[in-house]
């Protein structure tokens, strides 16, 4: 006669059920990632994840959903931290500059999820749809965020008047850049003559972005 479950196996069976949803996200993530959105395999995820093809599909009914949620999971879930964080900064407009810069590099730019910049941007005019939720969850609150940082630089006088929806471009390109080497070129640097030392990219951006924004004196 079968044995009946205990209080202790009862519980771990439920964290179990709990902790999938994110063991999902993780592999879902892993393989974007590696192969790309169009070749990644829904049951590639769930084997990835070790569960069934069909216990995904409780969680994800199709794998744009599954997308959304590695996007909402390891980069939208940033900003309310980032927001809070900029709108209690101390320091001077340049200072708080530099560090959003260095907090979006070591939050998610140096992770696995700065690889979704690449898929997205190699990707988005074959899933349209998946663009445009990207556009809505990261692209347009991020760029707000930084319009915050550049508005109070010109109010303070720190800055010089700027056309904002222009001039954040300043700030998103290099980010950008560096996301597309690190998931590119600098997973072989070895092959080439440079080596890229983020840090060290972001200060000089930031220095070079400051004087070009400073107001004349």
């Amino acid at each position: 006669m079968p044995s009946r479950p205990t209080a202790i196996e009862t519980p771990r069976r439920t964290r179990r059920k709990e902790t999938r949803p994110g063991e999902l996200i993780e592999a879902a993530l892993n393989l974007f990632i590696e192969k790309g959105f169009a070749a990644t395999k829904s049951e590639e995820v769930a084997q990835r994840a070790g569960v069934s093809k069909g216990t995904l599909f409780l969680y994800f009914a199709t794998k744009e959903d599954l997308f959304k949620a590695v996007v909402r999971e390891n980069i939208s879930s940033l900003f309310p931290s980032w927001n809070d964080e900029l709108a209690n900064f101390k320091g001077s407009c340049g200072e708080m500059l530099a560090y959003a810069m260095n907090s979006w590099w070591h939050s998610m730019g140096k992770t696995k999820a700065g690889g979704i910049v690449k898929l997205v941007m190699s990707e988005a005019q074959n899933f349209p749809d998946i663009a445009l939720f990207y556009q809505q969850e990261v692209i347009t609150p991020g760029t707000q965020l930084l319009k915050k940082i550049l508005q109070r630089g010109v109010d303070s006088g720190e800055f010089r008047s700027l056309d904002l929806e222009q001039a954040v471009f300043t700030l998103v390109a290099p980010m950008i850049y560096l996301m597309m080497w690190n998931n590119s070129m600098g997973c072989c640097v070895s092959t080439v003559n440079q080596d890229m030392k983020p840090e060290q990219f972001i200060q000089l951006q930031v220095d070079v972005l400051l004087n070009g924004l400073k107001a004349k004196q």
